[in-house]
């Protein structure tokens, strides 16, 4: 699954449209609960899969988008928050939680 476009929309909200037509839509508390670092990933672990993650709004901020060659994208957070790669496949599977 590739997509033909990423933007945010007019809502905030992450929209990514896929080589198969369908579309996918985010918002930033959804993006950074499932952030695949290895950093967040280590946090994950160490709770519980059902906790309730509290974000400011700074943490939600989504200040820049960037391919990471053509299999993942890269997103810089409003709390300088930038080690996550979501690559394509993650991403739309995240996007049908």
């Amino acid at each position: 699954m590739i997509p033909v476009n990423i933007k945010i929309n007019e809502k905030g909200n992450l929209l990514v449209k896929w080589d198969d037509s369908s579309e996918s839509e985010m918002q930033p508390s959804h993006l950074r609960r499932y952030c695949p670092c290895a950093v967040c990933a280590s946090l994950e672990e160490n709770h519980h899969h059902d906790s309730i993650k509290v974000f400011t709004d700074r943490q939600l901020n989504i200040l820049d988008l960037k391919l990471v060659g053509n299999y993942a994208l890269s997103i810089s957070w409003g709390d300088n928050h930038n080690t996550g790669i979501y690559d394509f496949s993650y991403l739309k599977k995240i996007s049908e939680l």
